[in-house]
């Protein structure tokens, strides 16, 4: 009998997740605790294992579904103690399976004999196409199932979706299998002339290029969260960025020279740890910039302690693991701290706590800064500090024209709750204490 898994129940109360990958497909044969499929919740993905060995039959859902906790995730017959899949001996099970996928469920059923005293089974005619390795057998449909997008590229290069072969869920054909099925050559052979072939060989016409290739790219998983977090931002958050120069000339010669003395001993030292170093002096001053805003209940929850999120690149998007309590953290250890954090979202080991909570962040596209931005803010905070790229500039200093190193300081506030004079006094704060480094390592900065 078929065994139903289901997706579990994640804790802290989660109530649906979002399935991202699939790492099985219909018909694979998978180990006990082999890995199944990724969901991810607000701040985190979950690799769902196998609890028992056996061939899958169908999935649940296709990446990008919202599955509710509880909800039948993929089906799987269990292998016996010899390590097969038994055979059926009656047909209900097929009839139940596959009566799903001919209900429109979205667990298809794979197709297979029912025993019984039925007429000799007829040959099979061959399709005229064969499909490429790795994509599944078509199932028989009376009207092909595509997206528009699809149906309109086939239609596009005069091709017959009932020809091609199907590897989406529930025999949903993808722009891959367009793809796919041109590759192949069959293409020429069946379809007809597409417009562009019509128009080359009217009389006098001019060779035309092909239509130019096309890719739907689905946004799921961390960049949807993403998305949505961001768009959240813009339209709740009336946002006041404001630019200022700093002259880093004197500080990066002291994080050279303090690299270059610990050597490999200590944690290599980039412009971040000054730069909290200096938030973590001016904060005091100017509690407002570190806190967070529950705008429903218009309330502004202010911090003594700076947790600090640190937002990081990574394959699957950008991710703001959070540096907790930077006001105890000299620069060794903060450099430590954020190597770290950085390494674990770049690796997609970061837990959730190492993602949540933070009172304001910074942000830095290092070498790729550019002149300024405009930093989108990271709610519920009501600050983002970004840093752009170092350059020398020439500078007028004692009635001469020197070069500098020179480095703007790209920040957004939350204008509902910080106003203007306060921003621009905060960042005025950072670059006086930036520009002489000497006043990081004195108590209050000053």
């Amino acid at each position: 009998m078929p065994h139903v898994i289901k997706v579990p129940d994640i804790g802290e109360g989660i109530a649906e997740v979002e399935l991202v990958a699939w790492h099985v497909k219909p018909g694979d044969n998978v180990a006990e605790d082999q890995k199944l499929a990724d969901v991810m919740t607000d701040k985190a993905t979950v690799e769902i294992p196998s609890p028992l060995a056996g061939r899958v039959l169908g999935l649940g859902g296709e990446v990008g579904q919202m599955l509710a906790v509880g909800a039948e995730l993929l089906r799987i017959e269990p292998h016996d103690a010899a390590g097969l899949v038994p055979e059926p001996t009656s047909g209900p099970l097929e009839t139940s399976v596959g009566s799903a996928a001919a209900a429109g469920s979205a667990i298809p059923a794979t197709a297979r004999p029912v025993a019984g005293p039925t007429a000799a089974p007829q040959p099979t005619p061959q399709p005229a196409h064969q499909p490429a390795p790795g994509l599944g057998a078509a199932a028989p449909r009376s009207r092909p199932i595509a997206s528009p997008a699809v149906r309109a590229r086939a239609w596009e290069l005069g091709i017959a979706l009932d020809r091609v072969t199907a590897s989406g869920t529930a025999g949903r054909i993808m722009q891959a299998d367009l793809d796919a099925y041109l590759a192949s050559g069959a293409a020429r052979s069946v379809a007809a002339p597409s417009p562009v072939e019509r128009t080359a060989a009217a009389p006098g016409a001019r060779p035309q290029a092909p239509p130019a290739a096309t890719r739907e790219v689905k946004i799921v998983g961390l960049r949807r969260r993403i998305a949505q977090r961001m768009q959240e931002s813009k339209r709740r958050i009336p946002h006041f960025t404001y630019v200022e120069e700093v002259d880093v000339t004197e500080l990066e010669a002291l994080r050279i020279r303090l690299n270059a003395k610990a050597g490999a001993q200590r944690a290599h030292l980039t412009l971040l740890p000054f730069l909290i170093r200096a938030i973590v002096l001016g904060v005091p001053e100017h509690p407002q910039v570190n806190s967070r805003f529950d705008d429903e209940a218009g309330v502004l929850t202010q911090y003594s302690a700076v947790h600090a999120g640190v937002a990081t690149q990574t394959d699957a998007g950008l991710m703001v693991p959070v540096l907790r309590d930077a006001q105890c953290l000299d620069l060794w250890a903060c450099a430590t701290e954020v190597a770290r954090l950085a390494g674990a979202a770049r690796s997609g080991k970061a837990v959730r706590d190492e993602l949540s909570g933070s009172t304001i962040t910074v942000t830095s596209l290092g070498r790729q800064g550019g002149i300024m931005s405009t930093p989108v803010i990271n709610p519920p905070e009501v600050a983002i500090i970004g840093v752009n790229a170092i350059a020398v500039r020439p500078v007028f200093q004692g009635g001469a024209i020197v070069a500098r190193q020179m480095m703007n300081l790209s920040s957004s506030f939350d204008h509902r709750v910080v106003d203007g004079a306060v921003a621009a006094a905060f960042i005025q704060g950072l670059r006086e204490r930036l520009e002489h480094p000497a006043t990081l390592f004195i108590d209050g900065g000053a």
